[in-house]
């Protein structure tokens, strides 16, 4: 499946929006692309079997051929990124309660339902994915929030785990505001961050590491995953395949924010 010209075999439409939401753009234009593209942008991935194993971080198929970007794309991430959190988490999850920031439609809330979480609440810049998100009933609170240029709309030390899939990349959410993830984050909580590994987003990459290893030096959380995936989503061009193979790579990481509660002796 695949091949060197996998990306260009994409509708040039999809091509110049994932163009759009990835480049240089300024965030308000970003944020207009994404109003646009929220009817046509989800296709639902298949639900993976058992939830107990290990994550297979391989390629998880899709239910069905779709016109659909999403589908299109073959965009893994939000079934990655569940995957790994849920193994990550070390109590039954119906409890909890996550933030997914930049939640778009429901594509990451969707996976965790399926995982056993249920108390999800939501924020995202982008009032027409925050009106698709709304439709689907998986979140018990959503706002429009900025991340970024505004501080994430809750109480210090407030959710078991925040996600934000898909979002940190060139011209979206800044390096600069994982601290803030850090701060609605209760001690011992999980933060499941993704980013892509192409050409185009390496020195976005570079930054969002050297920022994720400072706050582990300076004993703001620790890590537990940092899985790089070949087949993250298919390419749209040439230069940014990976190795010929008409994909591109990414990365899932799972952070615990210390203090790290002790594991209790039987």
């Amino acid at each position: 499946r695949g091949g060197g010209a996998g990306g260009m075999r994409l509708p040039a439409g999809l091509r110049e929006r994932v163009a759009a939401v990835h480049g240089s753009a300024a965030l308000p234009d970003c944020l207009r692309v994404y109003d646009g593209w929220a009817d046509r942008y989800e296709q639902v991935p298949e639900a993976p079997g058992g939830t107990g194993a290990v994550p297979s971080l391989s390629p998880a198929p899709l239910t069905a051929v779709s016109l659909q970007d999403v589908a299109a794309l073959e965009y893994r991430a939000p079934h990655l990124a569940a995957a790994s959190l849920a193994f990550a988490f070390p109590s039954p999850p119906a409890g909890a309660r996550l933030l997914d920031v930049a939640c778009g439609t429901g594509l990451v809330a969707r996976e965790l339902h399926r995982r056993g979480f249920r108390c999800v609440h939501g924020v995202d810049g982008s009032a027409g994915m925050l009106e698709r998100a709304r439709s689907t009933g998986l979140y018990r609170e959503l706002r429009r929030c900025v991340l970024g240029r505004e501080p994430l709309p809750a109480p210090a030390e407030h959710y078991d785990a925040v996600t934000v899939v898909g979002a940190l990349g060139e011209g979206q959410v800044p390096s600069a505001a994982v601290p803030e993830l850090l701060r609605v984050t209760k001690p011992g909580g999980f933060l499941c961050l993704t980013t892509r590994s192409n050409p185009s987003n390496l020195r976005y990459k570079a930054e969002l590491e050297e920022m994720l290893e400072r706050l582990e030096r300076e004993g703001a959380w620790q890590k537990v995953l940092a899985q790089e995936v070949e087949h993250w989503e298919r390419a749209t061009s040439e230069e940014e395949s990976t190795q010929g193979t008409g994909y591109i790579s990414g990365v899932v990481y799972i952070y615990q924010k210390c203090p790290v509660p002790r594991l209790e002796k039987d």
